[in-house]
């Protein structure tokens, strides 16, 4: 049984910051990533790291939002700065075991098998 368990989710104004946490039980993953839900929108890619600390990100996230992460506790963080009302959504936390290089850093969720329940983030205008 993996478990995927996030926290750190809440309700700031926009231009607020966040630090969103994951933890991975029992598995050694070799990429994780932040994936939101938008009300009403479809699932989509925030940023994955690979193992060795290598990262990517849409576009929209750029520059705002760093994700990090602690290989001693198979754990990883996303710190989201000037936030935006849009993006108040589901935040979710993934992990597989094949590398982010075996995808070419891709964001698509179908590449991840495991998944955590999920954080709210609520950003108001």
């Amino acid at each position: 049984q993996v478990d995927v368990v996030e926290s750190g989710g809440g309700s700031v104004q926009a231009g607020g910051s966040l630090r969103l946490s994951c933890a991975v039980s029992d598995y050694s993953s070799n990429c994780m990533g932040w994936f939101r839900r938008a009300p009403g929108k479809e699932r989509e890619g925030v940023a994955v790291i690979h193992v060795d600390g290598m990262t990517s990100y849409a576009d929209s996230v750029k520059g705002r939002f760093t994700i990090s992460q602690d290989n001693t506790k198979n754990t990883i963080y996303l710190q989201m700065h000037s936030l935006k009302p849009e993006e108040t959504a589901m935040y979710y936390c993934a992990a597989r075991l094949f590398t982010c290089i075996d995808s070419d850093f891709g964001l698509r969720d179908a590449d991840f098998g495991y998944w955590g329940q999920g954080t709210q983030v609520s950003v108001s205008s």
